[in-house]
């Protein structure tokens, strides 16, 4: 895929490198960049070489969330996707990975703001690497609006509910050291390597048994609201099928023979 105008794509060996590419505008969500991220995460699902996602952002920002000046009526830049939003009204939020998870791993590489909708949508993804000098927040209150991409149901569910009541209830901004304390972001890397450390836990991801994870990544996510007992049920269903693949074999033998395995998705 080409990406768009405002989304940048390219591939780093098994993994796509998804870029938010607006700097002049901090990285503002436009429709050209909310058409490229859901084709993005499409197009990673369908392509069985790749096996994970870095989404990172230009000019040493990651996103400062909704152009506010096209939400008070001055215009958004991209019109000529509007027909893509007609055919699925639904295409922002699976952008914003809202109403999308995809069945690779996606990892965040913050430099910058992530603020707003840039916080919203780093709550999709699931590894998350920052910047010492990025910045999080959720400002919508501050500006009497709605974080409606989804961080009201899901901020409480990925951090401790009291840091999530102060982030969504203050509007205040967040260092890179304080959203690490409370567990918002996994690590935090020098100013201008969040990119390289990310693209290294990629090439960590793609060594595994592409089948091994994704369904470990699928069983995290849909056992997370269940009782332990019915968890541990579903991880059975997900994850016996697995030792029954070449893959597993594959993995077996390449460790009795100690050398690296080559995993198929067979």
């Amino acid at each position: 895929m080409s990406g768009t105008e405002h989304l940048d794509v390219r591939r780093e060996g098994a993994t796509l490198v998804l870029t938010l590419d607006r700097p002049q505008a901090k990285n503002a969500l436009s429709l050209p960049m909310l058409v490229g991220l859901y084709d993005g995460w499409v197009a990673a699902d369908a392509d069985d070489a790749i096996r994970s996602v870095v989404l990172t952002g230009a000019g040493g920002v990651f996103c400062a969330g909704m152009d506010l000046k096209a939400l008070a009526g001055k215009g958004m830049e991209g019109e000529h996707y509007r027909d893509r939003l007609k055919a699925d009204p639904d295409l922002h939020w699976k952008a914003m990975l809202r109403h999308h998870r995809p069945r690779k791993p996606v990892i965040a590489a913050v430099e910058g703001p992530c603020v707003a909708g840039g916080t919203e949508i780093l709550q999709g993804t699931d590894i998350r690497v920052a910047a010492e000098s990025a910045t999080f927040g959720l400002f919508e209150v501050a500006r009497g609006l709605f974080p409606i991409g989804g961080s009201t149901v899901r901020l409480q569910r990925q951090i401790p509910r009291t840091h999530a009541l102060e982030m969504l209830l203050t509007g205040r901004r967040y260092t890179a050291a304080e959203a690490a304390a409370i567990g918002l972001v996994g690590r935090v890397v020098p100013d201008g390597s969040a990119l390289g450390t990310a693209l290294e836990i990629a090439e960590r991801v793609n060594a595994c048994g592409p089948l091994a994870v994704e369904a470990v990544k699928a069983s995290v996510y849909e056992t997370a609201e269940m009782t332990e007992a019915d968890g541990l049920a579903a991880e059975l269903q997900r994850g016996w099928p697995v030792f029954d693949t070449a893959d597993a074999r594959e993995g077996a033998r390449a460790f009795t023979e100690k050398r690296a395995p080559v995993f198929r998705r067979e």
